[in-house]
């Protein structure tokens, strides 16, 4: 005790005489219950680990209580078990994961999950079978054998499914908590109905009681942005001081408190002296501004300020001037500074590939030489041949006659013109191949605009390639189609090929609706050629058959897709896009677009004059030998190859094990063939591995064998003529095997076993054809096949062995690894899965050429000269392996490495620890920006995480014209979680502003990714005016991650426009209208906000599914033509869906939006209605839609809060109508929407809070009271429900004298909305009008600037003529520059004056002092404080001098506030005496 006392002496002594500094402090909590972290940790060790070892220490997992007495002991617990399956780097990515709370929402969706069952009364754990529920384990069996009579619930991708349960059985899902007795009670018992094949075990979390805490986040920054006062704009009221921050400087006040209360006052006095600062911000000159970014390096660097120049340059050159990027093993991403949670994937990610890299034995240095290569699939369109004789060509410019006239020379296309033309050059750069059936009713759409391109000299080459039948008993006397292709050939022979493209269009002008025959071909044959005779050309005898059996096998070889098929130089067109007109139009911007391609290659010199310029475009790396959408995909599935296991433990092996297993097990069948291939005299084999799927044949129908076999044989085909493939095969067989079902698979496998490579190569070639296993089925003996130099009796031998258990642990593999069902095909290309295939699916030759053609370009080759320098025997193995571990990475940003020439004096520098596998880690940065203050605590967090060697570069600016930093930053960011001295859990990740300066006026903001929806849940203080010389102590503002974001995009698929005002509503099954949305006209974008757990997207009833239906979706958790739109929230990241609507057949020429009808949905108003206070009654819905006045305004700060409830009670107090407020809920405080219920009680008005996240899409504001503006006009179509058909504005500082019902009928004669001009009647005020000179006299054109304190809207109106997308669109464009729209929300509505109308209210709507002179004050209805530019006087001092009630007003609320805060401070006491 004397010490402490001591202590505090001491340190007074210092305090005296010194300023008293204040700090700030930011907590962001979420809206649910705190999560076990024991549940959490499993969800990242089940990503990591293998799901046997998983699943077996879920066993062994106890609850807290049990296996610990304090929070950091068990949190070491949870690490301790963690380290047994995870690496190093693993754990400490478990640490940084539990600290972020990743995976708390995850554990939170399967409580939602688990509530909308619900659980069954009195049980902590529970059993769901099929919709059935229980907690007692004896009625299981039961339940399991009525459950296939009741419908299978849905799984999601999340789900944590047990290995080895049936899929064929019932699925039960346990909801439980991990540890808890009735876990492991349910646990057991379920486990064993699985190991007896009769259930499908699905585990999902579910904690019985929640804790009372929440969940303390960290993943965001904190701003508090230095004010102007240039107008006074805080209030005067006085606030209640907060507890100080309970840790300062490693002292923790709260406790100290605690035990020393007899100190109270000195340890106070000690708190403000370790937060003390005297440091007061001085204005910067303009010429100590002009180079403060590279001030601030030299800072750092003080021999190196010239260097930063020329570092700039550099920068410059490379495109990322003025700009923060972080390079994580050359993956280059300016987002990882703002998103943790990117952070937190790039480093799993890339340690993933590390460690397996290591686990393959190679050296770190190759290690980051082989993470450089940029293995990920091209995006790119890819093209088929057009060179091929099946095409017919119309037209060819480099030889025909009719474009001799133009210019031959290919440097004619870097002459300028002007843009839009298209060049007419005499070589085929442009190529259009069109594959129709002409029988086909589109075929005549299509063939027009071909003509339409011939005849008016497009420079465009024109092909037809025609699909008919290749029947050689079918002729053109028969077929219509094959009398089209004889007559076009017979034209061709006799005239040409453009007399024959115009008997085509001749051949398909047939009725709308019909479709070509025989007697119009030869009506137009004996029109043109009457002389012919027309049996002679069309009958089996004619000899004008060619290129019908070539134009078929084109059109099966290349895999273009269904007919019709247009290709604009081998790149075939979306479906979409083959309507007539859209045809037209995206051709002619492909010219365009291509124009620029060839302008480029002419002028590197990569194409000239004697160029044949198709060659070269056939030449271009997008050019693949046949389209496969399974092959060109770049959704991809990869196998994880890296690990080495032995063979013979394969069926106890996890997924990934049984992977490196299988692959070793199936070395000897590619031993043999690669000794083949050495045999040949082929060199070498850069490592395809194909695995085939269905070997056991035995047991299959005819057609089924004809498709394996087909498989087989293109797999040998492609061995024969490749030496760039190895092959291996492993079975699956359709049923369990025996001596009769697997004669094929037995054979194979015993000739790899016992036979040479060249006698098993020929065996297996000859075992490969159909009639083989035909007769094999049929009981032919195996010996019988033996080829020349067998050992038949070794090979007998082994092929009579009664045992299976190769067979079986392929079967297994293909089940849990591939999760195929019973013989099903699939290939493996170097660990990347591509099927299941269909039944009848072909993956042929030319689909293996494809496969290979891929892989080489985009991995194989790049990998094989990394590998050929380790030196290593077993070359192809390792190119295999580390191909499916590069590939296997997400697809995101390209890898770039830059070099840097010389860092010595231009970089800070960590060097990573010696011998350990590091993370290569550059930052650039400008240490003057606000990316570099989000940089540096991410930088930190890395360097404790991981083993980096770390390089920052400055990347300065080399003048600044304004002040780059206007804001003191904190990004909350911890990289393990933290505790107190009492080993207990610390309060939470916490943004600390602890040693600020007092002077400036600060406003606090959230810097927040952009899916989270925060609100500001507790602070006495205004957060929007922080004086720190006016606080006695700490500034604490707790925020509440109150909604996560649900975001999408909706097209109508009839018309390809969004479907402006259709509604969504998300809910679940037992409450289906929980929150809803309107979808915009700009990208068809909506919001909803909603939290974790699974929901169900609808149409709203009403009109909204009334005229539409879902045609398709993408991005949600339910199959694309499921009806219910199923959406998984089960993280913090953005979630983005697109849904495709398609009119109803009866309803094609409704709209949604329009003038005679309404959106009679009284649901939709109930759910407004839904917890207000002061709301009517469900009956009286209709009456107050259509008598209540609906008044929006804003508010922030709690001046401008003050002054709204003056100005909601000059409204009530003037107005006989009943009204409702609508108020943004983004920036009102905690203290606001305590009070707004009680006043709505007390004076009978509805209120409703509502939301709008500002779109990603849409250019950001930065500054809070910019960003306010934006709301008053940028969202007014999609903030208020459609029943709403007018919206007054009234803004906060107001104060109104009338009965607003005047302003609400008043006629906007056709208008979206009317607006009350400036005055202009105060004359001395003439130098401040703006808008009577220079862009705005000229833009308004006589008309007249309107304010933006006051207007009315018809919603109406506002939506039919898309008036906010037009504003959300002017917006875009004239918001990118910081000089433009100086007023958001008035200068944008002037602005669009022509294109949107306001109505002009009359003058006095709207009396504004410092505008209008005294003489009109009389006849104001409503008085607005606006600010005065003259004399700058504060908008408290002016609404007592201006506004005679206002002060009457404000006493009237101040006891009412006097009365509510007496009345909940004992209602407080109240239950505080119940409670003891």
């Amino acid at each position: 005790m004397w010490l402490l006392c001591s202590l505090l002496l001491s340190l007074l002594s210092a305090v005296s005489g010194g300023a008293d500094s204040k700090a700030v402090t930011t907590t962001l909590t979420t809206k649910w219950a705190d999560t076990p972290l024991m549940l959490e940790a499993s969800l990242l060790e089940r990503e990591k680990s293998c799901q046997r070892t998983q699943w077996e220490n879920i066993t062994v997992v106890c609850a807290y209580s049990a296996c610990a007495d304090t929070d950091q002991a068990y949190y070491d617990l949870i690490v301790k078990k963690a380290s047994a399956m995870l690496s190093s780097v693993q754990v400490n990515m478990l640490k940084f994961a539990l600290s972020l709370r990743a995976y708390s929402a995850t554990v939170h969706s399967f409580q939602q999950i688990a509530s909308n069952e619900p659980p069954p009364s009195g049980c902590s754990a529970f059993f769901s079978i099929h919709g059935e529920k229980t907690c007692d384990a004896e009625s299981l069996a039961a339940l399991l054998k009525t459950a296939p009579g009741r419908p299978k619930p849905y799984l999601f991708k999340g789900d944590h499914k047990y290995s080895g349960s049936n899929p064929d059985a019932p699925v039960v899902i346990l909801y439980a908590e991990f540890g808890t007795p009735d876990f492991q009670r349910l646990h057991q018992v379920i486990t064993a109905k699985v190991s007896e094949g009769l259930a499908t075990y699905v585990l999902r979390h579910y904690v019985a009681k929640p804790s009372g805490n929440k969940v303390y986040l960290s993943g965001y920054g904190v701003e508090l942005a230095i004010k102007s006062q240039e107008y006074k704009a805080k209030d005067d009221t006085q606030v209640q001081e907060n507890d100080p921050v309970d840790e300062v400087q490693g002292f923790l006040f709260g406790k100290l408190k605690t035990l020393y209360p007899e100190l109270k006052e000195q340890l106070k006095e000690l708190r403000k002296h370790l937060v003390e600062s005297t440091n007061e911000m001085a204005p910067l000159k303009v010429w100590e501004m002009q180079g403060g970014s590279l001030l601030q390096s030299s800072l750092l660097f003080p021999q190196s300020a010239l260097f930063f120049l020329s570092l700039t340059k550099f920068f410059y050159s490379l495109k990322i001037e003025n700009m923060v990027f972080v390079f994580i093993s050359t993956v280059a991403d300016h987002t990882l500074t703002s998103l943790p949670s990117s952070v937190f994937e790039v480093l799993r990610s890339e340690a993933r590939v590390m460690e397996g890299l290591r686990s393959l034995h190679i050296e770190t240095p190759y290690i980051h030489d082989i993470l450089k290569l940029n293995v990920q699939p091209s995006d790119s369109d890819y093209a088929v041949d057009i060179r091929n004789s099946a095409i017919s060509w119309i037209n060819n410019l480099e030889t025909d006659h009719r474009y001799s006239s133009w210019p031959y020379n290919v440097q004619e296309l870097l002459r300028p013109t002007f843009p839009g033309v298209i060049r007419q050059i005499r070589k085929n750069f442009h190529n259009l191949v069109i594959i129709l059936d002409p029988t086909q009713e589109n075929a005549a759409e299509l063939l027009s605009v071909a003509e339409m391109f011939y005849a008016n000299n497009i420079p465009l080459r024109i092909g037809l390639v025609f699909v008919v039948s290749d029947e050689d008993d079918v002729d053109g006397m028969q077929d219509a189609g094959v009398a089209l292709v004889r007559a076009y050939n017979y034209i061709s022979d006799e005239v040409d090929s453009q007399s024959a493209f115009e008997a085509v269009i001749m051949f398909n002008r047939v009725a709308i609706g019909g479709q070509l025959s025989v007697g119009d071909v030869v009506k137009v044959l004996e029109k043109r050629f009457p002389y012919v005779e027309v049996s002679s050309v069309l009958g089996a005898d004619s000899s004008y058959d060619n290129n019908r059996k070539e134009g078929r096998a084109y059109y099966e070889q290349t895999g273009v897709g269904p007919l019709p098929v247009v290709m604009y130089n081998g790149i075939p067109y979306q479906r979409e896009q083959l309507d007539p007109d859209e045809l037209e139009t995206v051709t002619m911007q492909k010219i365009l677009e291509t124009t620029t391609f060839y302008q480029r290659a002419v002028y590197l010199g990569e194409l000239a004059t004697d160029h044949d310029v198709v060659d070269y475009i056939m030449n271009q790396a997008n050019v693949v030998p046949r389209i496969n959408p399974r092959v060109l995909s770049t959704s991809r599935t990869y196998l994880d190859l890296s690990d080495t296991n032995d063979y013979a433990r394969f069926s106890s092996l996890d997924s990934k094990e049984k992977s490196t297993a299988v692959t070793f097990s199936t070395h000897i069948v590619m031993t043999y063939l690669v000794l083949l291939v050495h045999y040949s005299g082929q060199t070498y084999r850069p490592g395809i591995c194909i695995y085939d799927n269905g070997v056991a044949l035995g047991n299959c129908m005819r057609r089924q064998i004809s498709i394996k076999i087909m498989l087989l044989d293109a797999l040998f085909l492609r061995q024969k003529t490749s030496n760039n493939v190895r092959l291996g095969m492993i079975n699956n067989p359709s049923a369990a095997p025996s001596a009769e079902t697997s004669r094929m698979a037995r054979a194979i496998w015993a000739a790899m076993q016992t036979q040479s490579a060249n006698n098993a190569k020929n065996f297996i070639t000859k075992m490969a054809k159909e009639e083989t296993a035909v007769a094999l089925e049929k009981g032919a003996d195996i010996g019988d096949f033996a080829v020349g130099g067998m050992d038949v009796a070794l090979f007998k031998e082994a092929y009579d062995t009664p045992k299976f258990d190769f067979l079986l642990s392929h079967a297994a593999y293909c089940r849990d690894v591939l999760k195929l069902k019973k013989g099903q095909k699939a290939v493996i290309s170097n660990g990347r899965i591509i099927g299941p295939l269909e039944e009848e699916e072909v993956f042929n030759q030319d689909d293996f050429l494809l496969l290979e053609s891929i892989i080489l370009k985009t991995s194989g080759e790049r990998i094989k000269s990394k590998v050929e320098q380790f030196g290593t025997e077993e070359d192809s193995d390792l190119v295999m392996k580390v191909d499916a571990l590069l590939s296997s990475q997400p697809k995101g940003e390209a890898r770039v490495e830059y070099g840097f020439a010389d860092d010595r004096h231009s970089a800070v520098k960590i060097r990573p620890r010696e011998g350990d596998v590091y993370f290569d880690v550059i930052a650039v940065v400008d240490p003057v920006t606000r990316d570099a203050q989000k940089l540096a605590p991410l930088l930190l967090v890395l360097k404790q995480l991981v083993n980096v060697n770390l390089r920052v570069f400055m990347n300065c600016q080399s003048k600044l014209s304004d002040m780059p930093l206007k804001s003191f930053y904190r990004h909350v960011l911890e990289a393990e979680v933290s505790f107190q001295a009492d080993s207990s859990f610390s309060p939470g990740p916490m943004a600390k502003f602890l040693d600020m300066p007092q002077s400036p006026l600060f406003t606090l903001n959230l810097n927040t990714p952009e899916s989270w929806m925060v609100e500001s849940v507790r602070t006495r203080y205004d957060l929007d005016n922080i004086y720190l010389e006016e606080v006695e102590n700490i500034v604490a503002a707790e925020y509440e991650l109150e909604h996560l974001l649900l975001e999408g995009h909706c097209f109508d698929v009839s018309s390809g426009q969004p479907p402006r005002g259709l509604q969504f509503t998300l809910g679940t099954a037992s409450e289906p209208v929980i929150v809803d949305t309107i979808v915009m006209a700009n990208l068809g974008y909506f919001q909803l906000k909603a939290n974790p757990g699974a929901w169900i997207l609808k149409m709203r009833k009403g009109r909204s599914d009334e005229i539409y239906k879902i045609y398709s979706h993408d991005g949600t958790d339910s199959p694309a033509d499921s009806d219910d739109i199923i959406v998984v929230l089960n993280n913090f990241k953005s979630r983005i869906i697109k849904v495709k609507v398609q009119k109803k057949p009866d309803k094609f020429n409704e709209e949604l939006l329009s003038d005679g009808t309404e959106e009679n949905d009284a649901g939709f108003w109930k759910s407004l209605t839904r917890g207000f206070t002061g709301g009517g009654k469900a009956e009286d819905q209709k009456q107050e839609k259509d008598d209540v006045i609906n008044i929006f305004s804003v508010a922030s700060g709690h001046l401008y809060e003050r002054f709204l409830r003056i100005m909601m009670l000059s409204v009530l107090k003037n107005t006989k109508t009943p009204v409702k407020f609508w108020f943004l809920k983004n920036y009102l405080s905690p203290t606001f929407k305590e009070f707004i219920p009680h006043m709505a009680k007390q004076y009978g008005f509805q209120y409703e809070l509502v939301q709008y996240k500002w779109p990603r899409w849409l250019h950001q504001q930065t500054e809070k009271q910019r960003i306010i503006w934006g709301y008053k006009i940028l969202f007014l179509d999609v903030l208020f429900p459609l029943a709403v058909d007018k919206i007054l504005f009234v803004d906060a500082d107001q104060i109104v004298r009338t009965d607003l019902k005047e302003l609400r009928d008043f006629d906007l004669e056709g208008a979206p909305y009317g607006y009350t001009p400036f005055c202009e009647s105060r004359r001395e005020m003439d130098g401040y009008r703006f808008w009577k000179s220079g862009y705005w006299a000229s833009h308004l054109a006589g008309r007249k600037y309107h304010i933006s304190a006051l207007y009315v809207v018809d919603l109406k109106k506002f939506r039919k003529i898309a008036a906010g997308d037009r504003l959300r669109g002017q917006y875009q464009g004239l918001s990118q520059d910081p000089n433009s729209l100086s007023n958001l929300d008035q200068d944008l509505p002037n602005n669009m004056i022509h294109q949107v109308p306001i109505k002009s209210l009359p003058q006095e709507w709207l009396w504004c002092e410092t505008w209008c002179d005294d003489t009109t004050k009389r006849s104001a209805k409503t008085i607005d404080l606006c600010n005065n530019p003259m004399t700058k006087e504060p908008k408290l001092q002016a609404a007592v001098r201006i506004v005679a009630e206002w002060s009457d007003y404000d006493q009237e609320i101040k006891r009412l506030q006097t009365r509510v805060h007496e009345r909940v401070n004992h209602s407080a006491k109240q239950q505080d005496t119940a409670g003891t």
